[in-house]
């Protein structure tokens, strides 16, 4: 199996161009999954984000989390491992409006670092998602105008801790899932591995990468390229030592965008039922709140058919 794709992102100036953007083209087409280096947010931020971050889950959140251990395990014959995970999480909601405010416990240092952090992340997803318009042979800014809707896209944040767990073997980190949304960058833990995704039938590590960005597709990206660039399933494998930080943040569609092929990358010969289903982001969205832990086909397919049911109004849209 080829090995785990990662991109330095300094040479995609000079020669090296053509070089990356093909290793860019093929990591979208294989794996759904890639690793940046030198993707221009600095390396004293990210170390500032990992500190604050794991200093306000051992103040804040660690004595919590404890106590749900202690109960969850009390009995392993009940655990059920399809309805559990183990994580630690919160979430900051930065577009279109900031929820960074509302989050209890979180220092005023924290919250200047993160907002400096998520404006850094934007600026990269932009360029990535321009990137990507390249590579498709699309428009240099369809992508984000895809996104965003009448309103803008949507951005947020889940900082995760996965800490320690007894029993490994009982219990996900995190269960497989495809993320129902566009583009999702992750800041995460260079030493307590976990991550993994699903490729050619086999679990394979996402290697911890010192002052990386992790990036993979959503499935709007998957739609959108009609299938051409797929989401893949993935999932965070607990681990019985050290505790792994996570930081992934969804650069997604607004609620009221309308998500469909670009017409550019839908050959004439194919036959609707080959297509990608047209939808409103929000109506996606509330049908992967229910099936987050299912496969993403009856998503699609459930999709297909309320666009048929309501075509007229998605065609006008």
């Amino acid at each position: 199996m080829a090995s785990f794709p990662v991109i330095n992102m300094e040479n995609l100036e000079g020669e090296g161009r053509c070089k990356v953007m093909e290793l860019l083209h093929d990591a979208c087409e294989n794996w759904g999954f890639f690793e940046l280096l030198n993707h221009g947010i600095p390396h004293d931020l990210l170390d500032k984000v990992e500190k604050l971050t794991k200093d306000h889950y051992k103040k804040c959140m660690e004595q919590r989390f404890r106590e749900f251990a202690s109960k969850t395990l009390e009995d392993p014959t009940k655990v059920d491992p399809d309805n559990l995970d183990w994580e630690s999480t919160f979430y900051l909601r930065h577009l279109p409006t900031s929820n960074m405010e509302e989050i209890p416990d979180l220092t005023d240092e924290y919250r200047e670092t993160m907002r400096e952090f998520v404006k850094r992340l934007g600026e990269l997803a932009d360029q990535l998602l321009d990137l990507l318009c390249e590579n498709l042979g699309l428009e240099k800014g369809y992508l984000k105008k895809a996104f965003s809707g009448t309103k803008g896209l949507t951005f947020g944040t889940k900082v995760s801790n996965y800490p320690p767990c007894p029993k490994p073997e009982l219990i996900k980190g995190l269960r497989a899932h495809t993320d129902a949304g566009g583009l999702i960058l992750l800041f995460q833990d260079d030493k307590v591995s976990g991550l993994q995704l699903l490729k050619d039938g086999e679990w394979v590590d996402v290697p911890p990468m010192h002052h990386s960005i992790v990036i993979n597709l959503g499935d709007q990206l998957e739609v959108i390229t009609n299938g051409k660039y797929k989401s893949v399933l993935h999932r965070v494998v607990a681990q019985p030592d050290g505790t792994r930080m996570s930081i992934a943040s969804f650069y997604n569609p607004g609620g009221d965008a309308v998500i469909y092929p670009a017409s550019t990358l839908v050959k004439e010969t194919e036959k609707e039922s080959e297509t990608y289903p047209k939808f409103v982001f929000g109506d996606y969205m509330k049908l992967y709140q229910i099936q987050k832990f299912q496969a993403k086909e009856p998503r699609f397919e459930t999709m297909k058919t309320l666009e048929a049911a309501i075509a007229p109004e998605l065609i006008t849209t």
